[in-house]
């Protein structure tokens, strides 16, 4: 799949200059300069009447094969949506009445309302801390649902903890990589299921998210979102009553808002072609960085978090021309690849002593 090796030096310039010292891959991530080309040349040949559906086909096709070879996964193991809370109301809908989905307190909400949602056929759902998510794992259990990097905070979860206590209590796992993927290096293998919506960390268009599935976790779902796009062939399944679902994930399709995904195969070309342990230094070593400068733990965390209940820390970090953002009474910064050094200098400066 993958080429050539993109240097980072190499990535960083695959961007446009940006007005402010942007430190928010976190909240939406930024595109390359081929994906924003990519996104304008489709809206032009669209507006001429040339677009194709055939050719939006090839181009979630390619995505997906982009996506399987970024995560570890065969491709068949792979299904296309537009949203994290989607993909995850597919597993929600399966879990046995009188059974358990165990979550994180204070996990992003679209690893949480589904299941919340699901209390009507008597699912129930328990919120604990994440450093006690492998020891609340019990035989009543059924699925255990988290992200691998905390929205709120950063914080890694130890996923091999987690995975091992569910896998003794014969719990499946379902992990959101959203906060992830692009940064960290993610084995969607590891996991019964995962959730990624690449707006974030892969710099894609906003309304595309992949959902992949284990054979044993696939039997226990059923793809109540199916649509034409999840049949054998989507062309011959445009209408009713006969439907022929795909055999392998793709039954869990969601018929996918086309230009998105234009803008989306292009963003994973860039990402298959960076090297993702030198990625992972470079984001996690910011991060890192200006923990140091914080005097604050230095955990590997590309996102960086602190206490900042009177949105003071975020109010400076703005007069100084850098975009940041706050989540639950926190100041939030990211690094990504187009940060340096002199951004976490930046930050330094611009907090108040």
């Amino acid at each position: 799949m993958r080429s050539t090796v993109l240097t980072l030096e190499a990535a960083r310039a695959a961007y446009s200059p940006s007005r402010t010292r942007y430190l928010a891959a976190c909240t939406a991530g930024r595109p390359t300069i081929e994906t924003v080309r990519a996104l304008q040349e489709d809206a032009d040949t669209w507006g001429r009447g040339d677009a194709s559906p055939a050719h939006y086909q090839m181009e979630v096709d390619r995505a997906r094969e982009l996506y399987a070879w970024l995560v570890g996964i065969p491709v068949d193991r792979v299904a296309i949506g537009s949203q994290a809370s989607v993909m995850a109301a597919v597993l929600a809908a399966a879990v046995p009445a009188g059974r358990e989905v165990l979550c994180v307190d204070g996990d992003f909400s679209s690893m949480v309302f589904p299941f919340v949602q699901q209390a009507h056929r008597g699912v129930s759902v328990r919120h604990v801390p994440l450093h006690e998510l492998a020891d609340a794992v019990t035989s009543q259990t059924w699925l255990v649902a988290f992200s691998l990097v905390q929205s709120a905070t950063g914080e890694i979860a130890d996923a091999a903890g987690i995975r091992a206590a569910a896998r003794a209590a014969g719990a499946f796992t379902l992990c959101d990589t959203t906060q992830a993927t692009g940064w960290l290096p993610v084995d969607a293998s590891d996991y019964d299921a995962t959730i990624c919506h690449a707006y974030k960390w892969l710099g894609a268009p906003r309304g595309a998210a992949f959902l992949t599935v284990q054979p044993d976790l696939d039997e226990a779902l059923r793809p109540v979102q199916a649509g034409w796009f999840a049949g054998v062939d989507p062309w011959q399944s445009c209408y009713g009553p006969v439907m022929n679902l795909a055999t392998d994930a793709r039954r869990f399709d969601v018929s996918p808002a086309w230009p998105a995904w234009v803008g989306t195969r292009v963003a994973l070309d860039f990402f298959t072609a960076l090297d993702p342990v030198e990625l992972y230094r470079h984001d996690a070593g910011l991060g890192d960085a200006l923990s140091a400068g914080l005097g604050l733990p230095q955990n590997g965390q590309a996102i960086v978090t602190w206490a900042d209940p009177s949105g003071a820390a975020l109010a400076a970090l703005a007069a100084a021309g850098i975009t940041a953002s706050g989540r639950a009474g926190r100041a939030r910064v990211a690094f990504h690849i187009w940060n340096t050094e002199s951004d976490v200098d930046a930050v330094l400066a611009a907090l108040p002593r």
